[in-house]
């Protein structure tokens, strides 16, 4: 294990320092789920693109904008969406069905809502806890349509 990491995951380190926790996910709104898997996507594609070496912050946010965003998360997603189980599409469903009160900027609605379900996936694996399950869709779907972070 490498030095500074514990086996304590985010969202446990989470629970444990501000007691929270415990509600239903399955309560939450796709549009809820979205909000909090946007930003598990965003850490983790400025992860990658930070350790690929130092940059001037300008570079770092031109190149993830370029990848978080609603076009490339549509892209990701129709390029894994089968290989996803039941329960994953059911909620990337839930999610790109969902009325939105916000339009796409820079992006075709079909895209928005794609992007909105992918977030939905996010942010329900991150509240179940399975940032490996985020981390090997993000992975598959970087490497299946064909995104070079």
């Amino acid at each position: 294990m490498e030095e500074g990491l514990n086996e304590c995951s985010m969202l446990s380190q989470i629970h444990k320092e501000f007691g929270s926790g415990g509600v239903d996910i399955r309560t939450y709104s796709p549009l809820t789920l979205a909000y909090i898997g946007d930003a598990v996507f965003e850490i983790i594609i400025r992860t990658l693109i930070v350790e690929k070496g130092q940059r001037a912050a300008n570079t770092l946010h031109r190149h993830t904008t370029k990848i978080v965003c609603a076009q490339t998360q549509a892209k990701m997603i129709e390029a894994v969406y089968e290989s996803l189980t039941e329960e994953e599409q059911e909620v990337y469903r839930r999610g790109k069905n969902t009325k939105t009160n916000s339009s796409a900027k820079n992006a075709s609605l079909s895209d928005y809502h794609k992007a909105t379900g992918f977030e939905a996936l996010c942010g329900y694996l991150f509240l179940k806890d399975n940032m490996e399950r985020i981390t090997q869709i993000i992975g598959q779907s970087l490497e299946e349509a064909q995104i070079i972070v």
